[in-house]
């Protein structure tokens, strides 16, 4: 009897999948990679190119293009993780400082206790005190730190806080033309509105206030613009802002009612001589009034920058 029973139809196919992740595309990972992962692979088989590797330039992978990890930061990650290394493997007094600081931090002394939703208050306090150092002295407050894997992660939450209404009151998300997939991606999958504004490449990748008013503009016909990203340094461009551009970005985001994204996990990669990276916090708090108030979310990640982890 059971012999004669048709197969059941599947529940997920392509026609039934969630339409928004069918819509999505995240190109970093895309055609281009999937068969430069293939030339590699034939690479090691012998198969002959007019080259002899393949360096890939769609991540900001820092370890796999060779940076060389920081051995304070791994001895500590090994002594968290195993803590009779503190005692066996002859570390530094600084690294088994370290790592009996933030095991205090966790539940039971152990790294594989569960930690507050918004992560570890021992790492959030060492995270704004770093922000106050680098800010100059603004204050940040540790409460106001949320603790992420990775800044991708934080992003999408943030994204998916802001999403609301259909049609012409669906969320819009300004975002600047290139920019990193994930944006296009995220938006794409929580079924909000893409909105493009464009930098300007003839003059470093800058961002022109008039663009801004002209891409919100187009979009109030067709969505609710709640949010402008901003990507500083700039992603896949490089660039960095000025202060100037920036107070003029708050400035519009003020006039308009949008949280400000700020994408900056890229700031400890600046190379262009003439300019320095100025955060949005401090900024907005410098400028005063009500742009001190306005609401932000800044990200960034320990696998950018020197650490590359």
């Amino acid at each position: 009897m059971s012999g004669d029973m048709a197969a059941p139809a599947k529940v997920l196919t392509m026609d039934t999948l969630n339409p928004c992740i069918v819509k999505m595309e995240y190109s970093v990972r895309g055609p281009l990679v999937i068969r430069a992962t293939e030339i590699q692979k034939q690479l090691k088989e012998g198969k002959q190119f007019p080259f002899k590797e393949v360096i890939r330039c769609n991540i900001g992978d820092c370890h796999a293009m060779e940076q060389q990890y920081i051995t304070f930061i791994r001895q500590v990650v090994a002594c968290c993780t195993y803590p009779p290394l503190m005692e066996t493997a002859g570390f530094p007094a600084d690294v088994v400082a370290r790592a009996k600081k933030l095991l205090g931090g966790c539940g039971g002394g152990s790294l594989g206790a569960y930690s507050d939703s918004s992560g570890v208050e021992v790492i959030r306090k060492d995270i704004a005190s770093y922000i106050t150092r680098r800010d100059g002295g603004v204050k940040a407050n540790s409460d106001n730190i949320m603790l992420s894997t990775g800044a991708s992660d934080g992003i999408k939450s943030i994204l998916k806080l802001l999403r609301q209404g259909d049609g012409q009151t669906k969320t819009g998300i300004m975002i600047p033309i290139p920019q990193y997939p994930l944006y296009s991606a995220t938006i794409a999958e929580y079924d909000m509105q893409q909105v493009g504004y464009y930098l300007n490449e003839e003059n470093k990748w800058s961002l022109d206030s008039a663009e801004l008013k002209r891409s919100i503009t187009e979009a109030r016909k067709v969505c609710n613009p709640r949010a402008i990203v901003v990507i500083n340094p700039g992603n896949p461009t490089g660039s960095v802002l000025t202060r100037q551009n920036i107070e003029d970005i708050v400035r519009f985001a003020n006039e308009e009612g949008l949280v400000v994204l700020a994408d900056e996990v890229y700031q400890d990669n600046v190379y262009v001589p003439d300019r320095e990276f100025h955060s949005f916090k401090k900024v907005m708090s410098e400028m005063g009034g009500a742009y001190a108030h306005m609401e932000l979310a800044s990200f960034h990640s320990v696998s950018k920058g020197y650490m590359g982890e």
